[in-house]
């Protein structure tokens, strides 16, 4: 088998209604995996290809609901959490307190909630994967990113690498860290593209093209990694 083929893989995806989490659904059933995926309302796994996929709806700070959900998928080798809100706003704005509750609770528990119930089933299959998805925000405060979603991706990042020695020997964790990224996300916002090294923002299907190679054979031996995608804004 190619060591980037997903042939005969089960791969559970978090926040698949958004632009990088479709796009990681998309190409993981292009690489041959059976794709079982989750948002807040069912996603529609528009362009997934192939068969045996199944649709949910999920709400990944409910660590109840994550249980329940990970006991039905039954057997699956690798979880890719795209889940996450990224509000552009103040935290001198009316309500911001409130707001940062929840997002701490989607950017933060949610992927709390995954790991600890997914870690003991992958110890117990000795074999699985798992990839989050940080933010360059966590590295140097972001290009817009507000106070408490820098935060929470660096938040992640430091989660990673604490959860790997803990997926070792058998099992890996790791994340990506994008910069800006041209999704439903970041529509409304003013970013200016041409500043960029590379004079333009990120598409979904780069983000999500590392985040599934990083639950591929491939990246057996890379763990506690977090994978900057930032187009030279930023070198870690």
């Amino acid at each position: 088998m190619h060591a980037f083929s997903l042939e005969g893989q089960h791969v559970a995806i978090t926040g698949a209604g958004g632009g990088i989490g479709s796009a990681c659904a998309r190409i993981a059933s292009e690489l041959g995996a059976r794709v079982s995926a989750t948002d807040l309302r069912e996603p529609g796994l528009e362009g997934v290809s192939g068969s045996g996929h199944r649709a949910d709806a999920l709400d990944v700070t409910d660590q109840a609901g994550v249980e329940k959900w990970l006991d039905g998928l039954g057997d699956f080798d690798a979880l890719i959490d795209c889940a996450a809100i990224c509000p552009f706003t103040d935290w001198d704005n009316q309500g911001w307190n409130q707001e940062a509750e929840r997002l701490f609770q989607v950017n933060l528990i949610g992927p709390l909630n995954l790991v600890r119930a997914a870690m003991p089933r992958m110890h117990a299959a000795k074999k699985g994967r798992i990839a989050l998805v940080g933010s360059v925000a966590g590295r140097i405060g972001g290009v817009r990113a507000s106070a408490h979603y820098a935060m929470s991706k660096g938040g992640i990042h430091a989660f990673v690498r604490w959860a790997s020695g803990r997926m070792a020997p058998h099992c890996t964790i790791n994340a990506v860290a994008p910069g800006p990224v041209d999704t439903p996300m970041t529509v409304d916002e003013e970013f200016n593209a041409e500043t960029f090294p590379m004079q333009r923002m990120a598409t979904a299907d780069e983000i999500a093209g590392p985040l599934v190679f990083l639950v591929s054979p491939a990246a057996s031996y890379i763990n506690g990694a977090v994978l900057d995608i930032n187009g030279a804004l930023h070198f870690s």
